[in-house]
């Protein structure tokens, strides 16, 4: 069988990343960007960064800050109509994971108007014809949303997130600049790294996984695990480390999926508008231990990559329990919450959340087959 690798066209990573994207532009010979932000990246000079070096390069753009934490099919259909009333031909996004979804959205549906929907996008929808082209600059060192194929849409009508993945939506262009993100305060910081680190897990557990991503994942723990606590502490070395390993962790998991961490966040995003690295961040030891029985041998390694010493003479269990408290150690230095009910989830929701995120498409990933009744049981231990 053949394993399928989708990335970008041209990646830039590293300080000062971002001076690339005016030779980029003109090289390709784009005419007009919408750049896709929100108010905050505006508000606090974050986004001026690039829309500033577009401005003085006499690079045309106008600006949809119109972006929210789990962006709605509002948002994309707004996003959608300010593209076609500017003229735009290529766009550039700004911003975590939201920004960017909502960019790759908006791109796939202008030249695929058959979707515009939006909800007709869920799971492995066929489009026909490449997005737009995405410039896709990421301030959040956890999403890695600028090198996957996927893309996270929220229906607030009905209350649930969805997962849309196509090879079509991937940015031709990922800019990855930990300058971009300096201004990240310590909590976001946090949460996006264990987002990052949720990202690896998943990926190198999940039932697609195989060599060259395991290869991907296994470097990514490494560097997310040695550098977070570093990035929390705004240091520079910490932030520049954070934004090379969550893209690589991004290489590995668009490639082959998830899992059940990611089943259970997305209804959370949907319910409550909990951030999506908070959820991931709370669920991942607890989903861990679910899983254990399930990974082979492959909690040794993680536990191998996160510094723990001496693996090799433990047992099957001990190295399992070693992988799993590491984690617990570092979402715990780094201040992430221990339970849903420090998050706001409510008690009387756990049994719809569990069909939401049953029906998840990250779900299936997992290497533990489940059921309603089990992600119920394991929400409920979070409680």
């Amino acid at each position: 069988m053949a394993n399928r690798m989708i990335l970008n066209e041209t990646s830039y990573i590293g300080a000062g990343a971002i001076t690339n994207i005016v030779q980029e532009v003109k090289t390709r010979g784009f005419k007009k960007a919408l750049v896709v932000t929100d108010k905050d990246l505006i508000k606090f000079k974050v986004a001026c960064k690039v829309t500033d070096l577009l401005k003085e390069n006499g690079l045309e753009f106008e600006i949809f800050d119109g972006v929210k934490a789990n962006p709605t099919i509002n948002v994309v259909k707004s996003g959608i109509a300010k593209f076609k009333e500017i003229g735009a031909d290529y766009l550039v996004a700004i911003g975590g994971g939201s920004s960017i979804d909502t960019a790759k959205a908006i791109g796939i549906i202008i030249n695929n108007p058959e979707f515009s929907d939006v909800r007709s996008l869920e799971g492995a929808a066929i489009t026909k014809n490449k997005s737009i082209p995405i410039i896709a600059i990421p301030t959040t060192a956890g999403t890695a949303a600028e090198v996957t194929i996927n893309y996270v849409i929220t229906d607030e009508e009905r209350k649930r997130k969805f997962v849309c993945v196509d090879p079509h939506d991937i940015p031709v262009i990922a800019v990855v600049d930990a300058q971009m993100m300096s201004s990240m305060p310590k909590g976001l910081t946090a949460a996006t790294g264990m987002d990052a680190l949720t990202h690896a897990i998943e990926g190198y557990i999940t039932k697609g996984a195989w060599e060259l991503t395991d290869t991907l994942h296994l470097k990514a723990i490494e560097i997310i695990s040695r550098s977070l606590r570093s990035a929390v502490a705004n240091e520079p070395k910490g932030r520049e480390d954070m934004a090379l390993g969550q893209y690589v962790a991004g290489m590995g998991f668009s490639n082959v999926g998830l899992g059940l961490v990611h089943g259970m966040a997305h209804p959370l995003g949907a319910f409550y508008d909990t951030p999506h690295g908070i959820a991931n961040a709370v669920i991942l030891p607890y989903v861990m231990e679910y899983n254990a029985g399930s990974t082979g041998e492959k909690y040794r390694e993680v536990a191998r990559a996160m510094r723990v010493p001496n693996v090799d003479n433990m047992s099957k269990e001990e190295y399992r329990k070693a992988a799993i408290d590491a984690v617990k150690k570092l979402s715990g230095d780094v201040g992430i919450p221990k339970t849903l009910k420090e998050i706001g989830v409510k008690k009387e929701d756990l049994g719809a959340l569990a069909q939401s995120a049953m029906a998840d498409a990250c779900t299936p990933g997992n290497p533990r087959d489940t059921s309603v009744k089990e992600i119920f049981e394991v929400y409920k231990s979070i409680f």
